[in-house]
């Protein structure tokens, strides 16, 4: 608690003169162009010159994402939220905390803490420069704080463990899975698609690489951070982080994908008491468990109070929750310097050697990577922290921890690992899918890893990639662009059919359907199962698919879990009946009749985008201007992810995950690229740049990436120096 307490007492200290001096020294090293469409090109002479500038705009554009993403990774949300959150921040605690972080940053290479140094220094330089921001909890960054938040991906790995189960574990509760399991079915499908396209599909014979992350809408900002020492990096970057998570140099581009390959494991672990102290087995002798206290504030009213907490350890891991008598413990990759140095590393990467050489430190634990560079060469990793373990034992379930056998044997190598480097197919796709599709019949075979290396199950968007990626022999940036949002919603091969054979039997009482029933499943027989904002179809067809899968999900076993994707669709069809899939799409009907006055109700009538404030928390109105849009949740295939629900008073849907920050880049000579990002680069209502992409970003069309320097001094807004009015 000693860390904690230090952060604390921090947060209140004044910004000292000699620390102002020293960051205006580094201000006159740093210039900021700001581009016609509001994208910060940041120029120093060393690395950390650009971090420090980097962290300065992202504060400038959006410093409430950039505190909170903090007070979400360093456990400190209780502080803000209320007790609520404070088993949110206990599960933060339980894997690393501040004491921790303090420790790793002072033994961190030199390189590495001079770039803490300048995150650390650009959001202080921003809040001295600007008075009026009132920060909610964090008035002094600290350099050590990226060291808890060292991956760009949506939360990583600790993202995933049930904060439920360690609520229901310490405060002696039980826990039931599933509930929660049903509600991650419920939520909006998170992930991402990537191509890249080899010289010989390419039309110019330069690899083309998309990088289409699918996110919450503003997770991340469009950057470009250049320094005199070899550093030229584009793309997106993690608000409050000092790296290009999904990008490209004039050398290579990464595109990263969320893994489903297994890279954690839980351990039943089994508990003794002897002498008023807790052991646990392994082999044949008895380890002492790991026991420490933890306080973590949390706000009620205008006070702050504590709440007092003992943790176990063993050496697995944390204990996250119990089952059957058993504690369990978890393993996971803990290793945030590595990871910090790869994501930072491989922006300056010199092509598929170099970026290779980089992911050896084995620091990226939650995602896959599509890789392209200048020399032609196309490559996919599955995962890349891989622990290897003895195949025996099934590792999608909880194992014996007491069995030394069961312990993790060291990590797979790079080369250990699923991949693929040029395949004679010329392109490669993942979408949060199987690696065993990746390159149509070029890709690895199954059989050559372990189960556990690439349990991924197929999903829509990939069998829709592979079949767009396959009919084309050539492709240019516009054709890539246009495989990317390829309407096909592959998610409806099997369950209309079921629909239309369904309603040749089904109707038990036809008085008592809508009369407009049969023109309603004409209108689905006729569909060409593609998107379009003109489509009454598309509106048919999602409204009843998400009405008939709910309706499943209320049957599925509680000791069975469907695929989430092709197999959840096989078990909705096969576990509602006929009469229950023609008695939705009536409900559906009178739904869309009662909130529109009729049923045949567009696509993009009723699926819109919307930004009004620009907070974290967006708010939507059904009386304010709105943009339609003609793609769709990504569970239906949909290449392009809009995921849209309705909110308190809309009877229209409005988006808030799926496609952020989408490029196209050529690699030759020179970079060719375009992009796209969702609203604008603002998150400022009164900024031009709050919604000026919004058009192009409904519509799939993209802007010119500007990334040489003679690019940007064309299309110049603003020049300045971080502190500049």
């Amino acid at each position: 608690m000693l860390g904690l307490s230090c952060a604390l007492t921090a947060a209140a200290q004044p910004f000292r003169g000699d620390e102002i001096a020293r960051w205006r020294e580094q201000v006159s090293r740093i210039t900021i162009t700001r581009d016609t469409w509001g994208v910060p090109h940041i120029y120093g002479k060393t690395d950390a010159d650009a971090v420090f500038g980097v962290l300065y705009t992202q504060c400038e554009d959006d410093f409430d994402r950039v505190e909170m993403n903090y007070i979400d990774a360093i456990g400190r949300l209780a502080e803000v939220e209320g007790e609520a959150a404070l088993y949110h921040d206990l599960r933060a605690r339980m894997f690393l905390d501040s004491a921790q972080a303090v420790a790793l940053y002072q033994k961190s290479p030199s390189w590495m803490r001079k770039l803490l140094d300048a995150f650390a220094d650009g959001a202080n330089y921003y809040l001295y420069t600007h008075p009026v921001v009132k920060p909610k909890l964090i008035k002094r960054f600290k350099p050590w704080m990226p060291l808890m938040f060292s991956e760009g991906s949506i939360g990583g790995n600790i993202s995933s463990v049930s904060v439920e189960r360690i609520k229901a574990f310490y405060t002696n509760q039980k826990f039931t899975s599933q509930v929660e399991e049903r509600n991650k079915w419920e939520r909006e499908p998170m992930g991402s698609n990537g191509f890249a396209i080899a010289p010989a599909k390419s039309a110019t014979k330069n690899a083309l690489l998309l990088i289409n992350p699918h996110t919450s809408f503003y997770f991340r900002s469009e950057v470009q951070m250049v320094s005199k020492a070899g550093l030229n990096a584009y793309g997106a970057v993690t608000w409050g982080q000092f790296f290009i998570y999904q990008g490209f140099n004039e050398n290579c581009g990464w595109m990263h994908t969320s893994s489903y390959a297994d890279v954690m494991d839980e351990y039943l672990e089994t508990i003794e008491k002897k002498d008023n102290a807790l052991y646990y087995q392994h082999g044949g002798t008895l380890r002492p468990v790991q026991v420490s206290t933890v306080s973590l504030p949390y706000r009620q009213g205008n006070k702050m109070l504590r709440k007092s907490f003992t943790i176990y350890k063993t050496h697995h891991g944390p204990i996250v929750g119990e089952q059957d008598g058993k504690w369990i413990a978890l393993s996971m990759m803990n290793d945030p310097i590595n990871a910090l140095a790869q994501s930072y590393l491989r922006t300056k990467a010199k092509g598929y050697a170099s970026y290779k050489k980089v992911m050896k430190l084995n620091g990226n634990a939650s995602n896959n990577t599509v890789f392209a560079d200048r020399k032609g060469n196309i490559a996919y990793w599955h995962g890349n922290f891989m622990p290897r373990r003895n195949t025996a034992f099934d590792w999608s379930k909880p194992v014996d921890g007491s069995n030394p056998e069961t312990d993790w044997k060291g990590l797979h190598g790079i080369d250990d690992i699923v991949q693929v480097l040029n395949p004679a197919t010329g392109w490669i796709q993942n979408c949060n899918a199987t690696p065993f599709t990746v390159a149509g019949k070029n890709s690895p075979a199954k059989s050559a890893y372990p189960v556990y290396m690439a349990p991924d199950a197929e999903n829509y968007r990939g069998i829709n990639a592979v079949r767009v990626l396959s009919r084309r022999s050539v492709f240019t940036l516009d054709t890539l662009i246009a495989a990317a949002f390829d309407p096909y919603l592959a998610g409806f091969e099997e369950l209309i059919p079921a629909l239309l054979k369904a309603s040749e039997t089904a109707v038990d009482n036809p008085e008592d359907q809508p009369r407009e029933l049969p023109e309603a499943i004409e209108t689905l027989r006729a569909w060409n199962k593609a998107y379009g904002r003109n489509s009454v179809a598309t509106t048919l067809a999602v409204l009843w698919g998400e009405k008939i899968q709910r309706l499943a999900r209320t049957r599925v076993p509680a000791n069975e879990r469907p695929d989430p994707f092709l197999g959840f669709t096989a078990f909705t069809i096969s576990n509602t009946s006929p009469q229950e899939k023609v008695n939705a799409l009536a409900e559906v009907l009178g739904e869309l009749t009662r909130d529109f006055g009729t049923w045949k109700v567009a696509w993009g009538e009723m699926n819109r985008f919307q930004r009004l404030t620009g907070r974290i928390q967006e708010t939507y109105d059904d009386s304010k201007p709105s943009i339609p849009v003609g793609f769709t949740s990504s569970a239906w295939g949909s290449l392009a992810a809009f995921g849209a629900r309705t909110y308190p008073g809309t009877v229209k849907r409005y988006g808030s995950v799926g496609n952020s920050f989408v490029a196209v880049v050529e690699f030759g000579d020179r970079v060719k690229a375009r992009s796209v990002v969702t609203g604008g680069s603002s998150s400022n209502p009164k900024s031009s740049h709050f919604n000026d992409q919004s058009p192009l970003y409904c519509n799939g069309q993209f802007k010119d990436v500007w990334f040489y320097p003679e690019d940007v001094r064309k299309h110049v807004e603003r020049t300045y120096r971080p502190g500049q009015k």
